[in-house]
């Protein structure tokens, strides 16, 4: 086998080391995440349908803050009214799924630059 091969080689699994490395420590990421929880969380203020009403004054005053949990189930949008204490706790849960997708992702980006270093091989 020339030099320039064996080099090349050498190159390939010392790259692919360095991948392994940063997939584990990416991995090890993982366990310090909390609950996950799919979703958006939304505050909302709202006005009623009383023609009277505070919210139809100008400068109106809205009724709320008012608290949703928006997500997709088998394709359908499906919300939920929470209280401020349940949105609070929910929102750290809906970082922690967008920390995991990332982290997914980051993953995911690591494999394929293996799999281009093993083709090129």
């Amino acid at each position: 086998m020339p030099s320039s091969t064996r080099t090349r080689i050498a190159s390939v699994y010392a790259s692919l080391q360095r991948l392994q490395q940063r997939h584990r420590a990416r991995l090890a990421q993982l366990g310090g995440i909390g609950l996950v929880l799919r979703g958006t969380i939304a505050q909302r203020m709202n006005r009623c349908g009383n023609p009277t009403c505070r919210c139809k004054a100008d400068p109106p005053q809205l009724h709320g803050p008012y608290y949703r949990w928006t997500r997709k189930v088998a394709g359908k949008t499906v919300t939920a009214v929470l209280t401020p204490d349940q949105a609070a706790r929910c929102q750290d849960w809906s970082r922690n799924m967008r920390k995991l997708d990332r982290i997914v992702r980051q993953v995911q980006t690591l494999g394929l630059r293996a799999a281009a270093l093993v083709r090129r091989r």
